[in-house]
């Protein structure tokens, strides 16, 4: 009989440049999404102690390279590896990828829930500007794990998909005084406050209190962009945004940074 230790994960990598996320149960390991090289995505692996040759699914977001760089590479090394997303993704995924194995591809359509033995995904649709994006919540034991970036608003919908998880990885991607004043140019800077963009650190801070329940013990601040953003400032606007409405930061729950090279390390969801 296999002991079950609770759900448990790590945030491999987040920000613009990169994204993965590391979940297991007793009797799955799951990635989110692939962003980066499969060297890269060995080492953060092995840094947490595990390996990506045992992890059985990869749940894919959507077709932007920061999130799917590394699938091809990932399903072609690893048969027993099952690889999720919908049509509109697949269809839409680079050829710089390779050819990916049809046998170790899945449909998972928004708006659907998928039970993988002790695991159940619930796939929902966002708005950015992708062929057919949509995040991912995992349940294990009455456990709750939700994973939203890359949208440009947080509807009512999604909210109550994920409302009171008892964590998150939530986006802050910019803070809108170094965007605008930042390098880009005006067209990309105006795809990123659209609402098929990004959300900034304020709208995320929003998104949080919305969503926050008593169940909630922590919130990964995920999704930074290098150019746009720090993590100190990211931290420290959510927080204080928080804590001007009263709510328990530090008490009641924590926030967490992350990091485009080094993984956070293993936790496990609701203790």
């Amino acid at each position: 009989m296999t002991e079950d230790f609770g759900m448990r994960v790590s945030v491999l990598a987040s920000s613009s440049s990169g994204n993965a996320t590391y979940i297991e149960t007793p009797r799955h390991k799951v990635l989110v999404d692939a962003g980066l090289s499969g060297k890269k995505l060995r080492e953060l692996m092995a840094s947490i102690g595990r390996d990506l040759k045992d992890v059985d699914s990869l749940f894919i977001t959507h077709e932007h390279t920061d999130h799917c760089r590394g699938v091809g590479v990932l399903a072609r090394r690893y048969p027993n590896l099952t690889v999720y997303a919908n049509e509109g993704t697949f269809s839409a995924l680079p050829t710089s990828l390779g050819k990916l194995p049809k046998d170790q591809l899945q449909l998972m359509t928004p708006g659907t829930v998928m039970s993988l033995d002790d695991l159940d995904v619930e796939s929902f649709a966002v708005s950015h500007d992708a062929a057919q994006p949509q995040f991912y919540q995992f349940q294990h034991d009455g456990k709750r794990f939700a994973i939203l970036t890359d949208t440009g608003y947080v509807s009512d919908r999604i909210e109550g998909t994920i409302r009171d998880a008892d964590a998150y990885v939530m986006e802050c991607n910019h803070d809108l005084e170094m965007l605008r004043m930042g390098p880009y140019p005006w067209a990309l800077k105006q795809r990123i406050l659209s609402d098929v963009g990004h959300l900034s650190n304020t709208d995320g801070a929003n998104a949080i209190m919305d969503i926050l329940g008593t169940h909630t013990k922590r919130v990964y601040l995920g999704h930074l962009s290098p150019h746009n953003n720090v993590k100190a400032l990211a931290h420290i606007t959510v927080a204080n945004m928080l804590k001007e409405e009263g709510l328990g930061v530090g008490h009641d729950f924590d926030i967490f940074d992350t990091d485009p090279e080094i993984a956070d390390p293993l936790f496990t969801v609701g203790a």
